[in-house]
């Protein structure tokens, strides 16, 4: 089986410090693990809309955008979150993407949970944190979607990054980047 991982990228500046971190460290991918780049604010669409308890409680399956959105994160083996930390915490549109995950699991003949299990996931971000215990929130948020869905957790990577440029000039981020994926080859 091989590696396809998909690139989340929950950023509001594109280019930016965290963007910059992740594509670091995807250059460290061999060549024949699959690499798939999304932007959330360009697929999320509409808010996640709770209607459980309304009528059947059956979630119709999404389109456009959020289509996009569930057929490449099915696709992957590996999601990597690339999020800015934003008042402790992920980006909106990072944290609109998980939500909707609630009506994935609930579209007929989807098997969202099922199929996302076994899946890895990691995070990458740049953050303006004097003290690394302010990221804790956001790791810990990704940490237990990832336990939720029997997902495993693969590791992250932080670097302080408030101007351009910053979080990858950052002395040990190269080495960092460089060991964060660290892909076996999948034996048959």
């Amino acid at each position: 089986m091989s590696r396809d991982f998909l690139f989340l990228l929950g950023t509001t500046r594109p280019g930016g410090n965290t963007e910059a971190l992740a594509r670091l460290a995807a250059e460290q991918l061999p060549a024949d693990v699959g690499q798939t780049w999304l932007r959330l604010d360009e697929h999320v669409g509409e808010p996640f809309r709770d209607v459980r308890h309304e009528g059947d409680g059956v979630y119709p399956a999404p389109l456009g955008g959020q289509c996009r959105l569930l057929e490449a994160t099915l696709a992957a083996t590996d999601l990597v979150i690339a999020s800015p930390l934003y008042w402790f915490t992920v980006s909106a549109s990072v944290k609109a993407y998980l939500d909707h995950w609630s009506a994935w699991m609930r579209v007929p003949g989807v098997g969202f949970r099922d199929r996302m299990a076994g899946k890895t996931m990691w995070a990458v971000t740049a953050h303006t944190a004097k003290d690394l215990a302010e990221v804790e929130p956001m790791l810990g948020t990704l940490r237990l979607v990832a336990d939720y869905m029997g997902m495993r957790w693969g590791g992250e990577l932080l670097a302080y990054g408030n101007r351009p440029g910053e979080a990858v000039a950052a002395p040990d981020v190269a080495v960092r980047a460089q060991n964060l994926f660290e892909v076996q080859p999948v034996a048959c």
